[in-house]
């Protein structure tokens, strides 16, 4: 796959996990900063993504009801078939 110097809003949110662990490659760090600075939807979304790790980092296996984590799991399930969860 060949890219641009520019990088898209799209391949911002393919590697964005690799950004916020501090894995991507100091070419594309650059690339990927340079795009944030220039839009503001990426940076909502980087902003949105923090705080979502934030708050389930906070978040322990304990504190889930077994009913909600059931359900979790079968959404999870099915989107990885590649079909709708089940209703109960």
């Amino acid at each position: 796959m060949q890219h641009t110097d520019e990088m898209s809003c799209k391949e911002l949110v393919e590697i964005i996990t690799e950004y916020l662990e501090g894995t991507l490659p100091p070419g594309e760090r650059v690339r990927f900063e340079e795009h944030l600075a220039l839009c503001e939807g990426c940076q909502n979304y980087l902003e949105q993504m923090r705080q979502t790790i934030g708050t389930l980092g906070r978040l322990s296996e304990e504190a889930i009801p077994a009913n909600a984590k059931e359900k979790l799991l079968q959404a999870f399930r099915a989107w990885k078939r590649g079909s709708a969860p089940q209703k109960q």
